[in-house]
This record gives structure tokens, C-alpha cells and sequence, in this order.
């Protein structure tokens, strides 16, 4: 019994920490203490403005927190501004209430508050419809600068969370899915429906493409929770380190899927016989079977935060390389060979060996940290100090070259 309570408190404790509690608990107690402070300084009985503005505002970062408050309280501004204006002129009717509408939705794009133009409408519309417009009207903007004050200050006091830990096991499971999708390419497609079984890979390949936008969405949040975050120390390090790994695993995506289209119109030129001769095929899947593990070990390089993770995981990619690139020698040999054999197909096996080159050549340390520093040039070279650039350079310099540098908290 002690031990099964143990457990779950030590798994609470677990829940706390994570991204997705911590954001609830900030958005609860932003939200309650607003509500409180309205009270006190709003004339309304119940200033359920307040609350619902923290709520929006307090956002899973600090940098979205800060740029979301000032279009939000502007988009409340302006559709109170805009009732006032209507409550004199005309009042409320029902074409005053769509005229009201359509003004409020063109003056919100006008004014730039983005995902908050529905919010200038529906500010106008409850002031408008209250009778003491003018008590009402000020009070529903004092509850949002109350809401939006106090969700910057819980943003400030409690620090919002690091969302570098879904990105790094988004990327991992994206690197995962192209590992499987290499493996397969390397198992033979046998009998009639061969040719359909290459066209399923194919349609595998390109669901890549959704699995890309997936992580790049995870991977943005992180950058965003990095910005202004008193927690995180060389975070720009960090977010060039993921963003341009990312950029990496997406090149090689596409080229999967080139190959994929490759393999299936080489089954379709062969619908009756092997794809190719059992010696070729045999290389291929070796070829293709190291890469796979490559393309793994090049995840968890660039997401490794720990430094002997990031060693291990550069010695274990570079040694994968190395096996796939002198067993893609020794497909190419046998590719040539076999061109007397089979002529007609000389370009399919020169374009399968052209993107086998290009994997490889993406996924390769050298290269990587060569687009890690670029990446850093470009960067920091419009700081007036170089100071902070030679840094970030002898951080990305040292061993692992292309790993993620240590995130831990201050």
C-alpha cells in the first residue's frame, strides 16, 4: 500500500512538470485572480470579461502571451470604440446590428489584431446591446486591460513552460516513420500485385509530407516558448540546431519519395520478373537498411541534450554512414554490371543511386554542422557585438558538432 501511494504521487508530481499541467494551472490561477481584481475595481456584479481575457491571453509562451495582450486588448478598444459611435447615431436595430458587424470586421483587418477581428464584433455587439452604454462600454475595457495585465504578470512571476520536449519526440517519431519507410523499400515486392506494392510505398512516402507539417507546428511552439524565456539559456542555439535538422529530415523526405516513385516504375517495367537480380537486391537492402538506422541516429543527435548522448549518437550516425556508403559502392558495381543484362533500365538505376547519394550527403556530420553554422552567421550578423556570435560558434564547434546543445534550466 505505501509503495502504490508513492507511485502516485510520484506520477503527479510527473504530471506537474509537464507542459500541458503547467499551462493549465498558469491559465486557472491568471484567470481567478483577474476575476478577483475586477471585482474589486468594476462596477459590474459579474466581470466575466476579465477572466476570459486572461484565459486568452495567458498562451503557452511568453513571447505568444506578450504579442497576443496587445492585439487582443486592441481588438476590444476598437469594437467598444465603434459601438459608442453606433449607440449615438442610431442605435440598436437590425440593420445597425449589420452594419455594426461588417464595420467592426473590416476595421479589425484594418487595425491588424489578426485572429481577434471576431473578438472586435463581439464586443461591439454586447456593448451595444446593454443600455448604459457609456458605464459599459469603460467597463468592459477596464476588465480586459485587467485581464490582459494580469495574465503578462503570472506569465512574469510564474515562468511558462519549455515546450522543447514534444518537438524533440516529434522529430524522433518523424525520423522513426522514415526509418520504416526505408526498411520497406528494401524488402522485395513478389508476385503479380508487385506493382501495387510499390505504389502503396509511394502513397507512404508521401504521407511524409503530413507528418512534416505536424512537427514543424510542434517545433514553432518551442521556438515561441524560447523566446523571452528567463529559463532557457542559448536558446537561439537550440531553435537553429531543431529548425535546421528539421530542414535536413524534410530534403530527405523528398528524395524518399523520389526514390519510391523510382522503385515503382522499375516494377512496372518489370510486371512479370524480379525487381532486381537477388545479389543486386540483397546490397540494396543493406544499403537501405543502414541508412534507416542513419536517418534514427540523426534524430536523436540533434535532439540530444545531454552531451554523452549526443557523442554516442554522432558515433553511431558516422558509423552508419560509412557502412552505407561502401555498400552503396558495392550496389553500384553490381547495378553496372547488370546493365548488359538490361539496358533499357540503365537511367532507373542511375536515378535510384543519384538519390541513395543525396541521403546519405544530407544526413552527413560535416555538412550538417556546416549548415549549423551558416545558419548561426546569418543570425547573429546583425548584432553590433561579436561577442555573442563567436559563442554560439565555439558552442556549435565543440564535439558533438551537430548535436543540441544542454538546455538545462536556470
Amino acid at each position: 500500500m505505501p509503495e502504490t501511494i508513492s507511485s502516485f504521487a510520484s506520477r503527479i508530481a510527473h504530471r506537474r512538470r509537464e507542459p500541458v499541467a503547467v499551462q493549465a494551472l498558469r491559465s486557472t490561477a491568471a484567470a481567478v485572480v483577474s476575476y478577483v481584481v475586477a471585482l474589486r475595481l468594476s462596477s459590474e456584479p459579474s466581470p466575466l470579461t476579465a477572466p476570459l481575457t486572461a484565459l486568452l491571453v495567458v498562451q503557452v509562451t511568453l513571447y505568444s502571451t506578450l504579442t497576443t495582450s496587445i492585439r487582443r486588448v486592441n481588438s476590444v478598444v476598437v469594437g467598444v470604440l465603434i459601438a459608442i459611435g453606433f449607440s449615438v447615431l442610431v442605435g440598436l436595430t437590425w440593420w445597425s446590428l449589420g452594419l455594426l458587424i461588417l464595420a467592426s470586421l473590416v476595421v479589425g483587418h484594418l487595425v491588424r489584431v489578426d485572429e481577434f477581428v471576431p473578438e472586435v464584433a463581439i464586443s461591439a455587439m454586447l456593448v451595444l446591446g446593454v443600455t448604459q452604454v457609456a458605464s459599459t462600454a469603460w467597463d468592459r475595457v477596464l476588465e480586459t486591460l485587467i485581464g490582459a495585465a494580469v495574465g503578462l504578470l503570472v506569465n512574469l512571476l510564474v515562468a511558462p513552460p519549455v515546450w522543447v520536449a514534444p518537438a524533440g519526440v516529434a522529430i524522433t517519431d518523424l525520423a522513426a516513420r522514415m526509418s520504416r519507410l526505408l526498411n520497406h523499400l528494401g524488402e522485395e515486392p513478389l508476385g503479380p500485385g508487385k506493382v501495387e506494392q510499390a505504389a502503396a510505398r509511394l502513397h507512404e512516402a508521401r504521407r511524409l509530407d503530413n507528418d512534416i507539417a505536424q512537427v514543424d507546428a510542434a517545433l514553432r511552439q518551442a521556438e515561441d516558448s524560447l523566446r523571452l524565456n528567463p529559463r532557457v539559456k542559448e536558446g537561439l542555439l537550440f531553435r537553429l540546431v531543431l529548425r535546421t535538422g528539421l530542414d535536413t529530415l524534410e530534403i530527405c523526405a523528398v528524395v524518399l519519395r523520389v526514390a519510391c516513385r523510382t522503385l515503382t516504375d522499375l516494377a512496372k517495367a518489370r510486371p512479370d520478373g524480379p525487381l532486381l537480380d537477388a545479389g543486386t537486391m540483397a546490397a540494396l537492402r543493406q544499403v537501405l537498411g543502414h541508412t534507416a538506422v542513419a536517418v534514427e541516429s540523426f534524430a536523436q543527435l540533434i535532439t540530444a541534450q545531454v552531451s554523452a548522448n549526443a557523442e554516442a549518437a554522432e558515433a553511431r550516425l558516422t558509423r552508419e554512414l560509412a557502412v552505407a556508403r561502401a555498400d552503396r559502392d558495392r550496389l553500384a558495381e553490381l547495378l553496372l554490371a547488370g546493365i548488359g543484362e538490361d539496358p533499357a533500365q540503365w537511367q532507373l538505376h542511375g536515378a535510384l543511386l543519384a538519390e541513395i547519394d543525396r541521403v546519405l550527403d544530407e544526413l552527413g556530420v560535416d555538412k550538417r554542422s556546416q549548415r549549423l553554422l551558416e545558419e548561426l552567421d546569418r543570425h547573429t550578423r546583425s548584432r553590433p557585438t561579436g561577442r555573442l556570435r563567436a559563442r554560439l560558434r565555439r558552442r556549435a564547434d565543440r564535439s558533438p558538432s551537430a548535436g543540441s546543445p544542454d538546455l538545462r534550466e536556470r
